[in-house]
């Protein structure tokens, strides 16, 4: 039971108002940790009377209170900030010195089933005590009954799995002595470096389903199998808390209390049922979808969601191939019965035709690592998706990136564009090099497979209704982790829709349009002390950024569900952009597929539908920089590690009904240090030739032909979000032998310049309008904004504060509703 150590929480305990026949407690936590980690919800119901069923409650987390409104409930506890190395903590006043006859040294952490402490055996061995909660000891009876069946788990042979080594009782309160496994859990380790893939995920697949089978042998199920669970050890994977579970079930028939993690659970756990092995087999799919996707396969959101897809749909598996896909789709069958064993598992995972007595001992063996642990092995190499320079010489000094109305050329922010190509085995998507161009749009969401065909309605609800019925009436112990594919730092309240109004495109760049509107609403970022002010009457809209960590030099994604929606922080991806319209989110995760190739996952933000589409192979990548303005196509770069730098060898257009990637070769030479981005009119490419001072615009057909160039048209700024405007009809450059100040708007289709001025802006980020653009401006003390300028030169408005010290790059969409 080696428990992943948490960080010291604050803990808050209230009592929420409820009917007088219902009791209920609520356990708030604020994290104190640098380290973001994943946050475990576990809800906690003292049943009084059967009769009467408990309201719906929320639970909410603060930083410094909780307020619940009158008469309601609060079902929540909550803690669990998990860091990534063992975190001891000394013990607190009330904590005892020593439990089982051995010396407690240090907490490892606190959760819904109790403490765990460190402590050492007389010859100095560190083990982990899990000392239980008082309410969930119950009678004498009760206890006993615990111990005997947390003496059964001592038998489970020692195949990937923390052995539990004793237990007893101090003070009317089990504790269970096991194996102190040092090393991160798989839900931490999928959070904080991404997805599994390869032959580490095939290994994952091996070690855990191995434990299970030695598990079930002793006649245990483990009946709480998730992420959380399995440990990442020196030697490979080790499986915790194996024999809690069935001790605690052993009380629940006094207690009332069922154990569980829902995202997790088989159907029948949902139900009320037996849990069986099987139980466990459809767990361990669950968890493997995880590792390799660091999502949760039925989601990671609200109770009755998380059950309704458990009990009537089916997860996307993109993301698994081969032998494991097969086997995790056998496991995830509805119906116990049609699930494999977890021997059955190992056999066809080892390709073996008939078990034999050294199964355990042969997967255990293949399932420890080939070599030192590597953070995050199997991933793409691929440069940061960091600025785009303007320049022929990469990406150089200053906030932003390459234009957008092209690929989405960087994420940068002020005065320090991001890194080079990162050296760790995972690259990430590269600093565009010298100018790729970047559409407006990006954004994010996690979603599932939609539910398959529904007979009817009816059951389903019913079905629902039921389970957590049977959850909550049984006084529940249910852990709920919000999946932090990203955690979200604020609260996730949605922003209502604006009133829509009709605008009609013009493509001349002097025609009178609608007025720039006033200041926005200022709304705090999630990551730091940004502040954005947006108008719903905006013509562009803030749906994705990044965020420099500079300790671990890596850049974060922020994505928006909707075009008018909330911030969630994805550390999974290298990145994540939103669709014109809101509607999709495409983003690239940092591994390959278990047969080598890059791909990318586009997931219907409105029906949760998410597609994984295949596009280049192993060692090269394909990094994303543009959606069509109508949000049908994506457009990705195909790039090669050359040394230090990426070449551009040509680029995938994503048809994104079909979800049918084609892959073109550009001969062009010329351009290899330059990133491919849309053309105004959405119908083939654009790429910039020239050395850093003069610079041309090369066209390509959807074949990679080119079809005309524009020499001597001057340079692009760095960090260019889009350099054609909203109809495609101009484009906008650094004037030719100026400065980042000196802009020239450009004819499309004849290379004619149309107008010359200055501004205070330090680089041009795209058109706000097609009579205004929006840039940097940093000559304003201690912050950095975005600002609206017009074709006079005059700053209007910010749309976007940045300290200066936080390095910061942000994609914008138009607005659909509003291309003036």
């Amino acid at each position: 039971m080696a428990v992943m150590p948490t960080a010291s929480p604050t803990r808050r305990m209230l009592t929420a108002a409820a009917p007088s026949s219902w009791r209920m407690r609520c356990a708030t936590v604020t994290m104190r940790s640098a380290v973001p980690g994943s946050v475990t919800f576990t809800a906690y119901t003292q049943q009084r009377d059967r009769d009467v069923p408990p309201p719906d409650a929320m639970c909410r987390e603060e930083e410094d209170s909780v307020s619940l409104p009158a008469g309601s409930f609060c079902r929540c506890m909550a803690w669990g900030h998990n860091s990534s190395m063992a975190s001891i903590a000394p013990l607190r006043p009330g904590d005892p010195s020593r439990l089982g006859g051995l010396d407690l040294t240090g907490r490892l952490g606190e959760g819904g089933q109790g403490v765990v402490y460190l402590a050492s055996d007389p010859s100095g061995t560190r083990v982990a005590v899990k000392w239980m909660r008082p309410d969930l000891s119950g009678d004498q009876v009760s206890v006993e009954r615990f111990l005997r069946e947390v003496e059964v788990a001592q038998q489970v042979a020692p195949f990937c799995t923390a052995a539990v080594l004793g237990t007893g009782v101090e003070q009317d309160r089990p504790y269970i002595i096991s194996e102190f496994i040092e090393g991160p859990s798989l839900h931490q380790v999928v959070l904080e470096e991404g997805p599994r893939s390869g032959s580490v995920l095939h290994r994952l697949a091996i070690g855990t389903a191995t434990a299970l089978a030695a598990i079930h042998q002793a006649g245990i199920v483990h009946r709480d199998f998730k992420p959380a669970n399995v440990i990442i050890g020196a030697d490979g994977p080790r499986v915790i808390d194996f024999g809690i579970a069935r001790a605690l079930n052993a009380t629940a028939t006094i207690t009332g209390t069922v154990v569980g993690t829902p995202a997790y659970m088989a159907p029948e756990q949902i139900m009320g049922h037996t849990a069986g092995p099987a139980a466990d087999m459809f767990s361990w799919a669950s968890t493997m979808v995880f590792a390799a996707s660091a999502r949760a396969p039925f989601g990671s959101d609200t109770m009755p969601a998380v059950i309704n897809r458990v009990l009537n749909q089916h997860p996307d598996l993109g993301m698994l191939d081969g032998q494991l896909r097969d086997v995790v789709v056998a496991c995830l069958a509805k119906d116990p019965a049609q699930r494999p064993t977890a021997e059955q598992v190992i056999m066809r995972l080892l390709q073996r035709p008939a078990p034999n007595a050294g199964i355990l001992a042969e997967a255990a063996a293949e399932a420890a690592p080939q070599a030192p642990l590597a953070p995050h092995p199997g991933q793409p190499s691929a440069p940061h998706p960091g600025p785009y320079s303007g320049q022929h010489t990469g990406p150089r000094s200053g906030p932003h990136s390459g234009p957008h109305s092209g690929p989405p050329f960087g994420r940068p922010h002020g005065p320090v564009a991001p890194p080079g190509p990162h050296a760790a085995t995972i690259p990430p998507p590269h600093p565009p090099g010298p100018w790729p161009p970047a559409r407006h749009g990006q954004t994010t969401h996690q979603g599932y497979a939609p539910q398959p065909q529904r007979k009817s309605r009816t059951p389903l609800i019913v079905g629902v209704t039921v389970a957590i019925a049977l959850l909550m009436l049984a006084g529940v112990v249910v852990t709920i982790q919000v999946n932090q594919a990203s955690l979200a730092e604020p609260s996730r309240t949605r922003t209502p829709d604006p009133s829509r109004t009709a605008a009609t495109r013009d493509p001349s760049p002097g025609t009178t349009r609608a007025a720039v509107p006033p200041t926005g609403t200022r709304t705090r970022l999630p990551g730091g002390e940004i502040h954005l002010y947006e108008n719903p009457a905006d013509a562009i809209f803030l749906t994705s950024y990044e965020i420099k960590d500079e300790k671990k030099d890596d850049w974060i994604d922020y994505a928006r569900d909707s075009l008018h929606g909330t911030y969630t922080k994805y550390a999974g991806n290298w990145e994540s952009m939103v669709s014109p319209d809101g509607r999709y989110l495409a983003h690239r995760g940092r591994s390959y597929s278990s047969d080598d190739f890059d791909f990318i996952v586009i997931t219907d933000q409105d029906s949760g539908e998410r597609s994984t589409i295949k596009t280049v192979k192993d060692p090269l990548i394909s990094t994303i920089r543009a959606w069509s303005k109508d949000g049908e196509r994506i457009l990705l770069n195909t790039e090669k590690k050359n040394g230090d730098d990426w070449l551009h060898l040509g680029f995938t257009i994503i048809d994104v009904a079909t979800k049918k990637a084609t892959t073109i070769d550009v001969a062009d030479t010329s351009i290899r240090e330059t990133a491919f981005g849309f053309d105004g009119a959405d119908e083939g490419t654009v790429n910039v030739y020239g050395d850093e001072k003069n610079q041309g615009l090369r066209f390509f057909d959807a074949q990679g032909k080119a079809t005309r160039s524009f020499p001597g048209i001057g340079t692009m700024s760095a960090g260019t979000q889009d350099i054609f405007s909203p109809s495609g009809g101009a484009f906008v450059t650094n004037c030719p032998n100026g400065d980042d100040g000196d802009h020239c708007v450009w004819d499309s289709e004849s290379g004619e310049r149309l107008r010359k001025f200055s501004s205070d802006c330090d680089k041009v980020l795209g058109f706000y309008d097609e009579r205004h653009l929006y840039c940097w401006e940093q000559d304003n003390g201690p912050n950095d904004e975005v600002q609206v300028v017009d074709f006079s030169g005059k700053l209007l408005r910010k749309l976007l504060e940045v300290p200066d010290e936080i390095n910061f790059s942000p994609a914008f969409t138009i607005n659909p509703d509003r291309v003036s």
